[in-house]
């Protein structure tokens, strides 16, 4: 049992908190010592405390009360035999920030406030001064609010003080008691603000503290080192230490909002010492370290000191980050709601990396993330976020580096998406991030075909049935198919999937498509635009790579239906001839205003005049002026006549289809040059011949 002292203090604590939550300030006092009376009558009948000291409290007028200050030291009645359970009181109480100086504390700072916002309010207003002032000079009597009558000659301190507030509501209008409330609440707030402020410029991390806090990570390392190594096989002994590791490195998650202060972690070593601890045996270490790293890797954080990312991420791959994650990554049991964490924000670190240096995808890829992330894709568990997290990392490693790509081809990874795909075939995806998904692997099937060798794989995989497949099928994956099977038979070594295509009865699904466009989705699907650069580029690939008897299947579908696709083949040119005119007009204009600069560079605007026709359709009209001289020059004299007699009707002339043609031979390229300049000599040949 407490002694009466410290209860006295508690009460004291408690009233002062609910008298100035909830009262107004002319019935605080009353509260206070109407509420105090009552508990020091419980004590009396409960014996909680001694008779000595209940006469002392009971005694004491209000006044008294209020500015009494009992003694907090006073010592406990009995003392506890069991030091263990004292011991660890102790613990609980620092590790929490809280204990007996604390509540001093707290008691005294209410205490203070409380004095002063009674004087604050009673002397705030001048006018109200004034008329107090008068009062008292006039020897009037002032009444108190209260039920007992208050001496005014004779006063005491505490009670002269309540009178001359009391004299000051009294001559005025008086607050109501929800408005004093408020009043004294943003005196408050206005306290806790200033002491919060206060506190985070103590807070504030400079030079020598950072090295202070790197230092006590090293040591709470080595410590915990030292227990597993002493006590193997007694994880009591060695728990306390992994507590404290734990501890510290969630404390050095504040250095996240220093970049300029990651050259400290690198030479003191601390990352390498992070880097070691991925293989903890304990993986809630290995996961509050990989959380770190993430915070350490944000973008956002790093592209203010780029100086401080660049030694950071360098650090990282010199100590094989890539290889030690992903070693971490196998380990962990995704069905745990934790470690499933420790997966995302592991992926999360990769993208980091990677952002901030792309050339790393293919050290990455080699120090084993991509065979991990075609493991995970390939996982027969639920969806979830970490699935679409890593198809993200997947397209993101096979954008721009040929390594990755030609490693996902011997690693069977094309038919690991395609399995993935074929999920889609028959079945919508069922929210928006299964549709994200699914656009994700096909973009990673469309940069592995980037790849030569990735086409054969793709065609021995069946890729083109199961394409040709969700095309019939007119499901969301319809579009992104298209797309796919552009890049399968584009280029030289797509020859073989054209053929392919065309023994599966592709043509019957194709040319429905080109000749009217399927309307785009409000969830996902291309533009209209976009999925007539797909249908041209196909037809344009089939005409240049399909040969004999197969060839001629494909001219024959330009002269069913009365040349209905001769037709529509017109169309599509002078829409695009129309629009890559209007923009070329453009940006005459834009040069001609650019040249009275005298700074002015041709050159450099030269990728982005290229640019800016390629986005207004530049790229389809090509191809379908490649196809219109194609199948003139091949299919029967009447194709030709039909082209001919819809250019004279328009308004057109062989003149501007023969210009777009040659502007095409001198801009395809291929990596053998000797291929680039035969099909550059025979598109020549056809312009010539149209």
């Amino acid at each position: 049992m407490r002694s009466c002292q410290n209860l006295f203090l508690c009460m004291h604590d408690f009233l002062s908190k609910t008298a100035l939550a909830y009262c107004p300030v002319g019935s605080v006092m009353t509260f206070y010592y109407k509420i105090f009376r009552c508990l020091l009558h419980y004590l009396q009948t409960s014996c909680c405390c001694r008779s000595n000291e209940i006469s002392v409290y009971s005694t004491m007028d209000v006044g008294e009360l209020l500015s009494f200050k009992p003694s907090v030291n006073a010592k406990r009645d009995y003392q506890t035999d069991n030091n263990e359970q004292d011991t660890s009181r102790k613990k609980k109480l620092k590790l929490g920030g809280f204990g007996q100086s604390s509540g001093e504390a707290m008691g005294k700072d209410l205490d203070a406030f409380f004095s002063s916002a009674k004087q604050k309010v009673a002397v705030d207003d001048k006018p109200k001064k004034k008329s107090t002032r008068l009062q008292l000079d006039a020897g009037g009597a002032v009444s108190s609010g209260m039920k007992r009558t208050v001496n005014i000659a004779a006063p005491t301190p505490v009670a002269s003080n309540v009178n001359h507030e009391v004299a000051t509501q009294s001559e005025v209008p008086e607050e109501t008691e929800e408005e004093r409330q408020l009043r004294l609440l943003e005196m408050w707030e206005e306290k806790v603000q200033k002491n919060q402020g206060e506190s985070n410029e103590v807070e504030e991390y400079d030079d020598q503290r950072v090295k202070k806090l790197i230092l006590t990570f090293e040591k709470k390392v080595f410590r915990n080192q030292e227990m597993r190594i002493k006590f193997p096989d007694n994880p009591e002994k060695f728990m306390e230490s992994e507590l404290d590791l734990n501890d510290v490195i969630s404390e050095m998650k504040t250095l996240a909002t220093m970049p300029e202060q990651y050259h400290y972690l690198v030479e003191l070593r601390a990352i390498n010492s992070l880097l070691t601890l991925l293989n903890h045996a304990n993986s809630d270490i290995s996961i509050a370290v990989i959380d770190l790293l993430q915070e350490l890797t944000d973008v956002d954080t790093m592209t203010e000191n780029e100086e401080g990312a660049e030694v950071l991420i360098d650090a990282l791959t010199d100590g094989q980050a890539g290889a030690l994650i992903v070693q971490n990554l196998e380990r962990l049991d995704e069905s745990v709601k934790e470690e499933a964490t420790g997966v995302h924000n592991s992926l999360a670190v990769i993208e980091n990396i990677l952002e901030l240096k792309p050339e790393l995808c293919a050290t990455l890829s080699r120090q084993g993330l991509l065979a991990w992330i075609l493991k995970r894709l390939k996982a027969k568990i639920p969806f979830d976020s970490n699935k679409l997290y890593c198809s993200e990392i997947l397209s993101i490693i096979l954008q721009s580096h040929d390594e990755t790509r030609q490693q996902i081809g011997d690693m069977d990874g094309i038919d690991a998406i395609l399995q993935q795909l074929a999920s889609f075939k028959r079945h919508d995806p069922k929210s928006a991030e299964e549709i994200e998904l699914m656009e994700n692997l096909f973009n990673c099937l469309c940069s592995s075909l980037l790849y030569s060798t990735n086409k054969n794989k793709f065609l021995n995989g069946e890729g083109l049935q199961l394409m040709n497949l969700m095309l019939r099928e007119k499901k969301m994956s319809r579009s992104s198919a298209l797309k796919v099977l552009d890049h399968a038979m584009s280029g030289s070594d797509g020859s073989s999937n054209c053929a392919k295509f065309v023994e599966i009865l592709g043509l019957r699904t194709l040319f429905p498509l080109f000749m009217k466009p399927p309307k785009k989705t409000k969830k996902i699907g291309t533009s209209t635009k976009e999925h007539e650069e797909h249908v041209v580029s196909i037809i344009a690939s089939m005409l240049r790579n399909l040969k004999t008897s197969q060839r001629q299947r494909l001219l024959a579908k330009f002269s069913e239906n009365d040349f209905a696709k001769v037709d529509r083949l017109m169309e599509l040119h002078f829409k695009y001839y129309d629009r890559v005119l209007a923009v070329d007009n453009r940006l005459e204009e834009e040069k001609s205003k650019l040249q009275q600069d005298e700074d002015f560079d041709l050159e450099e605007l030269e990728d982005d005049f290229y640019l800016r026709r390629l986005d207004a359709g530049l790229f389809t009209l090509q191809h379908t002026d490649y196809v219109i001289v194609d199948i003139c020059a091949s299919a029967s004299s009447q194709i030709k006549q039909r082209v001919l007699q819809i250019l004279n009707l328009r308004g057109g002339s062989v003149k501007s289809i023969r210009s777009v043609i040659r502007e095409y031979a001198g801009s395809i390229g291929d990596k053998d040059g000797a291929s680039v300049e035969v099909e550059q000599q025979r598109i020549m040949g056809l312009a010539d011949k149209f």
